[in-house]
């Protein structure tokens, strides 16, 4: 995960907010001594990049598809120059 898009949250930028988590992840969370406001951050910026990376795809399928369907057809271009 990138450290730089947890590193650009300073403490005058942080809002509180409300999460409800299960109660056996909590408490193993806090068995363990993870910091549980890190962690939810963490997995908030891992699936903010899932669903970004996602919304691409979708949004370019169609210049995706095409430029699959003339590798298919004609092969990679400057395939010749390949040293591999």
């Amino acid at each position: 995960m990138p450290q730089a898009a947890l590193a650009k949250t300073t403490p005058s930028s942080r809002r509180p907010t409300n999460v409800s988590l299960g109660r056996e992840h909590l408490e193993a969370a806090r068995e363990l001594g993870i910091n549980i406001s890190q962690a939810c951050e963490r997995g908030l910026v891992e699936t903010i990049a899932e669903v970004r990376a996602s919304q691409w795809t979708e949004a370019n399928r169609e210049a995706l598809d095409s430029y699959n369907a003339y590798v298919e057809a004609h092969g990679l271009p400057l395939e010749k120059q390949r040293l591999f």
